[in-house]
């Protein structure tokens, strides 16, 4: 063979070569990683990361942005994406990860047996790590211990002029709307809907800190928000969110009958997944006591896991029956939710 063709040889294997590799680096999964899309910005995700890492000797390489930032980002990547796993806020976010075809069944004992079946998928595309309550707030000065037992109550007349809400926009309050359509149906979650907006002090807006804020410096008298928002109100180095914090009292919604309406922070692993082992060892280590444990101290959440306890600030809010409504029927409303919001006024 002569030098030429030694030649010709020579670059046509090189030329192979770098066609296969980036082949080879794109299908090959990385033993010791795994790739997170959240939804969630908690300095506590950080921590749990890298107890993470310690732990499982798994490096965790993260994107955080906003749940429908990360949906559509998971839909233009197909299965070319480099997330193992999906974690986001509220079962809304999660059940449109599920409607849209992006998430895997995982098949774990450990999940199954330590998350209550109300507080995960049926199918196994997700599991709630974190649980928290959307309850009633008041202004104690100006409605009595036991004016408000149900969210039902929100639209009598009674409390005309005295409520405030966020838009419909917010994906915690189409939850909870969803839920009535559950427990209800359409109609009567829309005349609630209609009931409720017709009583507002102004029209929607804000957050859940700034309405519970002002629902104790008296510039309404009830609103609706999450347990782990007022938790950290009374948490703060501020004199005035304190106070604002101690003059409001707080109402579990509807102890007598469905109980109050829970929503989780969910995990699920990305149908794209390439490193499924060292995802479901992720998954089954956020469920640990330990992970568990943390969620509940660093951010104010509930622990969905049976005999991990609440922070102090959490647990003086009180005990409380819950909504034994499996969230998946709170995902499957969800569309219906924001229609029927929007027939009822619900800007």
């Amino acid at each position: 063979m002569s030098i030429i063709d030694l030649r010709r040889w020579g670059l046509l294997f090189l030329a192979l070569i770098a066609t296969c590799v980036p082949m080879l680096a794109a299908a090959d999964p990385s033993p010791g990683v795994v790739r997170i899309y959240s939804s969630r910005h908690y300095d506590v995700d950080q921590k749990l990361y890298e107890l993470f890492t310690k732990n499982a000797g798994i490096k965790v390489e993260h994107t955080t942005a906003g749940a429908t930032e990360l949906l559509e980002k998971l839909q233009q990547e197909g299965a070319r994406s480099p997330a193992d796993i999906l974690i986001s806020v509220d079962i809304g976010n999660i059940w449109r990860a599920k409607a849209a075809g992006v998430m895997a069944p995982v098949e774990s004992k450990i999940l199954n047996a330590a998350i209550p079946a109300t507080l995960r998928d049926p199918e196994n595309e997700w599991f709630g790590v974190s649980k928290r309550a959307r309850v009633i707030f008041y202004n104690k000065a100006k409605v009595k211990p036991g004016e408000i037992a149900t969210y039902e109550d929100l639209a009598d007349p009674k409390w005309r002029g005295r409520i405030l809400l966020r838009p419909s926009s917010n994906v915690y309050n189409q939850s909870l709307v969803a839920s009535m359509i559950a427990s209800q149906g359409e109609a009567k979650a829309e005349t609630w809907v209609k009931g409720v907006i017709a009583n507002l002090a102004k029209p929607p807006g804000g957050n859940d800190v700034e309405l519970v804020r002002d629902v104790g410096l008296g510039k309404a008298d009830v609103t609706i928000a999450n347990t782990y928002y007022y938790a950290r109100m009374l948490q703060s180095t501020k004199p005035e969110m304190q106070a604002a914090a101690k003059a409001v009292g707080i109402v579990f919604p509807n102890q007598g009958d469905r109980g109050t309406h829970i929503n989780i922070s969910g995990i699920g692993m990305t149908k794209a997944a390439k490193n499924r082992e060292q995802a479901v060892k992720f998954m089954e280590f956020m469920i640990s006591p330990e992970a568990q444990e943390i969620f509940a101290a660093a951010n104010n959440e509930y622990p969905v896991v049976a005999g991990v306890a609440e922070n102090s600030t959490v647990h003086n809010l009180g005990e409380f029956k819950s909504d034994s409504l499996n969230l998946s029927e709170i995902g499957k409303n969800s569309v219906a939710a924001i229609k029927v919001m929007d027939r009822g006024g619900w800007k």
